[in-house]
Parts: C-alpha cells; structure tokens; sequence
C-alpha cells in the first residue's frame, strides 16, 4: 500500500475495534438496564393492580368492576412508562454508537409540539378521562346528571362519557368539557318528598301519618329490603301559598329511590284520604269591588272649562 504503512493500519484497525467492542458494551449495559427497568415496572404495575382492586368496594369486587377498573387505569400507566423507557434506551443506544441525536431530538420535539397543538382537546379528555376513572367517580350503571342532562351512564372510556335517558336518547359527552357531574346512585341513594297539607291541618298528626306510612313500607316483603333506613320526617320545611310543606326522606339502595317512592306517595295518598287530611291544590279568591257612580258634568255658561 502506497503512503500507508502497515503499522497504521494495523494501529487505526486496533483502535477501531477497541471503540467498536467499547460501544457494544455500553450500548449492551443501556439495554440491560432497560430490561431490568422494564421489570421492575411490570412487578410495580401488577402491585399497583392488586392495590386498586382491595381498595375498591367488595361489591365492586365481586361484579368484576374493580378489576377492570385497575386493568384499564394499570394498562394506561405501563403503556406510558414502557414507551419512555423504550425512547431512553434508543437515544442513548444512538448517542453510544456516535450518532449525533440533536437533530433527532429537535424534530421530535416540532413533531410533538405541532400533535400537541393540533390535539389539545383529545389529550384534555384523555386526561379528564383518566382521574375520573380512577377517583371512582361514576361507573357504568349509575344515573348521573351532567351538564345539567341525566341519564343511565352506559359507556365510560378515557375520552367520552354517554348517558341514556328516560326517553331513549344518548347524550354523549367529552370528559373535557364536563363542568359539572353529579352521581344519584353512589353508594346509597335517597327518597326526598316535600308534602303539601292544608293550612288548618294539624302538623303533628301529618307527620305521625307520614311516619306510620314509611314504617309499613320498610316492613313489606318486597319494598322493605330496597329501604337502608327507616323514613326520616324532618318536619315542617315551607308555609306556601296555599299549603304547609313537611319534608321527609327516604334513604334506599342505589337506584331504588324512585321505585320506593312511587309506592310511598301511593300509600301516603290513601293514608290521607282515610284520615281525611286534605291535600290542597293551587286556587285563588276573587273579590270584586262595588261599581263606582258616574261622574257629574255641569257646564258653566260664559266659561271654555268643564266643572266636575
């Protein structure tokens, strides 16, 4: 070889094999501690699992709903940090082996910033969809008012929330835009009635009526076992225009309430035609004045002006 000796080259070979076999390494212990962090991230999840599914509530545990509940927010979590570590291990495999990752890491981050632009809204409900599955706030199920619209929830994902109403319509909302929620039937749900009596009523005695009332619902076979509680009449709550208002409640299994309460307001109505307690309706009294006189006019002679 002409200008080059061998010597050089046997040097420049040593030298590269010496780099090669130094890069192999690191790049072998980068990936080797991916696979331990891997691990541990699969034994951490499966922890983390199993935290989730104790602390949810047995029934929950029995139908099956807590442990879809923590497969589904588990899943989510070991996707994201198996695609971190993944990225990790590849920047630094590149950067080992002497590519230069400045530019790589510069159009990932345009890449990201433009997704990040163009999907601001799906990662808003992505993420609104995630605490409200994992604080429990409603589940599949439940009746739930939201936004001011209630249904039956039937489909919880990580983006939307569909709920059914009485009529048949689904209303589908972002978890995004949710502003306000509220869930009827968590846990134990409650009967609330606010009953009018005429004014010349004796309240003591429409209370013990509405009482003995409840008491026969909690001990009827099949009406009694959907009550947690017995009836809790709290009194007098209103003077309205043409009644006295008393409020009572009714605490019941979830989604019992209007069940129970439609069977309480048709006994109650039967309880008070038989004691004779009366049930006013909306009415208003009309008086009519006496008609005034017709007024007197006299015209003065020589004068523009009418005297009264």
């Amino acid at each position: 070889m002409s200008g080059v000796s061998l010597e050089t080259v046997s040097a420049w070979l040593l030298t590269m094999s010496a780099t090669v076999g130094t890069a192999s390494l690191r790049v072998g212990l980068v990936l080797l501690l991916g696979y331990v962090g891997i691990r541990f991230i699969r034994l951490g999840v499966q922890q983390l699992e199993r935290v989730i599914i104790l602390a949810s509530d047995a029934k929950d545990q029995q139908s099956g709903t807590a442990l879809k509940r923590a497969a589904t927010l588990t899943g989510i979590l070991k996707t994201i940090a198996l695609t971190a570590i993944w990225a990790i291990v590849i920047i630094e495999s590149l950067q080992l082996v002497g590519l230069d990752i400045a530019p790589i890491l510069a159009g990932a981050g345009i890449l990201g910033l433009a997704v990040g632009f163009g999907a601001q809204n799906l990662v808003r409900d992505l993420i609104s969809g995630f605490f409200i599955i994992l604080e429990d706030q409603i589940r599949l199920g439940d009746v739930a008012v939201i936004n001011g619209t209630g249904g039956l929830v039937e489909t919880i994902t990580f983006r939307t929330i569909s709920l059914r109403d009485f009529s048949g319509v689904v209303h589908i909302f972002p978890n995004g835009a949710i502003n306000t929620l509220s869930n009827l039937t968590k846990e134990w749900s409650a009967f609330v009635l606010d009953m009018g009596v005429a004014y010349k009523e004796d309240t003591d005695r429409v209370v013990e009526v509405m009482q003995a009332v409840g008491e026969e619902l909690r001990h009827d076979r099949e009406f009694g076992p959907l009550m947690i509680e017995p009836i809790e009449v709290v009194g007098v709550e209103n003077f309205a225009d043409s009644a006295v208002t008393i409020r009572a409640r009714i605490k019941t299994k979830p989604a019992e309430q209007w069940k129970v309460g439609r069977e309480y307001r048709r006994r109650l109505k039967k309880a008070f035609d038989a004691q004779g307690i009366e049930i006013p309706f909306p009415h208003q009294t009309l008086q009519m004045a006496e008609a005034s006189g017709p007024f007197k006019v006299e015209l003065v002679a020589g004068s523009s002006m009418a005297k009264a």
